[in-house]
């Protein structure tokens, strides 16, 4: 059960759980949901079972594959509009690298198509522990390079690509924005960070405030670093740890963070160095919400703001 009390936020300041955010968290805890103690398999079809169908329509949506490194990677391709040359964002779903698939961020990616009118290609990745660190990034780069070079196939502006991904999605989009640096032919103008997963060594103190009773545990984040990790070395690399790269040149980064989340501080801290290295970073801690409120827009009135930052980032980026 989340703690009625609140808890203590960065700067010190006492920060109370939102009203309606307690109401979703109990109601999971009465319903017996958690990420711990369960087989890959069983939360894969744990999340299949959970994922409601989205009230946005959309002109079309449209599932295929495109080549990939291991094989055909499916993806699905959502159209707010038939206009040509719309803009162009990449999304990467979450679940620890271990979980989710197109149907569990089907209304993630109906939500940023709406809002930022944008053609939304989201990508199922290879899951671990059956593809290991670094699987989901040959696939997330692969799927990326793809759409940069495949506009008039997609019938879209590729001249105006962003990535986005929430939770370790957030981390792939992350990597993949620091990757493109390096590769002329992929030019992401904009990357959008939903709470990702920035440093896989990470003890930062939102770790403990924040270990149990808010959706996402510390145990579950140790789960899933287990099954995605092949050494302990992994978790330093910055293809897994993106705040261990160097981030100039970085593209311009919206960042959404929870004050509830256990992966609170180490968003805020990559948001941080981004701006250090000179990006231009949109930042905004939702301080009364927990891991995974981003599209439960239905209970949650803060997710609908969080859903117009991101937009109105994205919109922006493809304006310039």
């Amino acid at each position: 059960m989340p703690q009625l009390a609140p808890t203590t936020s960065q700067g010190g300041t006492l920060v109370a759980l939102d009203p309606q955010a307690k109401v979703i968290l109990d109601f999971m805890a009465e319903s017996g949901f958690t990420f711990e103690g369960k087989t890959p398999e069983e939360l894969r079809s744990g999340m299949g079972l959970t994922a409601m169908p989205s009230p946005i329509e959309l002109a079309s949506i449209t599932d295929r594959t495109i080549p990939g490194p291991a094989g055909e990677i499916p993806v699905r391709i959502y159209r707010p509009s038939t206009d040509a040359g719309l803009p162009v964002t990449v999304f990467f779903h979450g679940g620890g690298w271990v979980v989710g698939d197109l149907e569990s961020h089907d209304h993630c990616c109906r939500v940023i198509a709406s809002k930022a009118d944008c053609v939304v290609v989201a990508i199922d990745y290879r899951l671990a522990p059956e593809a290991k660190f670094p699987a989901a990034i040959d696939d997330a780069w692969a799927a990326t390079e793809w759409v940069a070079t495949h506009g008039d196939e997609l019938n879209v502006d590729a001249s105006r690509l962003a990535v986005a991904g929430d939770s370790a999605g957030g981390n792939l989009a992350a990597v993949v924005a620091n990757i493109s640096r390096d590769h002329e032919h992929v030019e992401i103008i904009q990357q959008a960070l939903i709470y990702p997963v920035t440093d896989g060594t990470c003890d930062r103190p939102s770790m403990t405030e924040n270990a149990e009773g808010y959706l996402l545990s510390r145990n579950a984040m140790d789960w899933f670093h287990e099954h995605y990790t092949v050494t302990v070395e992994d978790l330093s690399d910055p293809r897994y740890s993106p705040i261990f790269s160097d981030l100039a040149g970085a593209p311009a980064a919206v960042v959404v963070t929870a004050g509830f989340d256990p992966l609170r501080d180490q968003g805020n801290a990559y948001a941080a160095k981004l701006l250090e290295a000179g990006v231009d970073v949109d930042h905004v801690e939702y301080e009364g919400m927990f891991h995974g409120f981003f599209s439960m827009d239905a209970g949650l009135n803060v997710a609908l703001e969080a859903q117009d930052q991101v937009a109105a980032a994205l919109k922006d980026a493809f304006a310039r």
